[in-house]
């Protein structure tokens, strides 16, 4: 009964020392995720909101995306990624693929031809 006492407070100092210990761990591990992500922004041929949802879930598929945002009426999207997952040369592939312009690189052919007639570069903005 004696060695009881002594022994569980010993252990439980034990425990709280190593508990403090990986608490500064998992804050290093947080601040160098947050330092890998660049945002990038691509004029594309979007003209409404249908190619902004089309536009949007096609990235969220794509590795290392964290957020993609287009603004129909200046055709601007911008997307926030992981630089070691992914490159700006990437995404601009997979708006192409997608089945629009993405700055200078033209749509995609199959993909351009599948969108509906109101997502096509020919309709007028609506």
């Amino acid at each position: 009964m004696k060695f009881l006492l002594p022994l569980s407070l010993s252990l439980l100092s034990l425990f709280s020392v190593s508990a403090q210990a990986q608490a500064p761990t998992a804050l290093v591990v947080a601040q160098a995720s947050s330092k890998g992500t660049a945002t990038a922004q691509f004029k594309t041929s979007a003209v409404c909101d249908m190619c902004k949802a089309r536009i949007e879930k096609s990235l969220a598929y794509e590795k290392g995306v964290q957020s993609a945002v287009l603004d129909v009426p200046s055709k601007v999207l911008t997307v926030t990624y992981k630089t070691d997952k992914t490159t700006p040369a990437a995404l601009r592939t997979a708006v192409q693929k997608t089945g629009y312009d993405a700055d200078d690189l033209t749509a995609d052919a199959r993909a351009y031809n599948r969108l509906p007639d109101c997502c096509k570069k020919t309709n007028a903005v609506h």
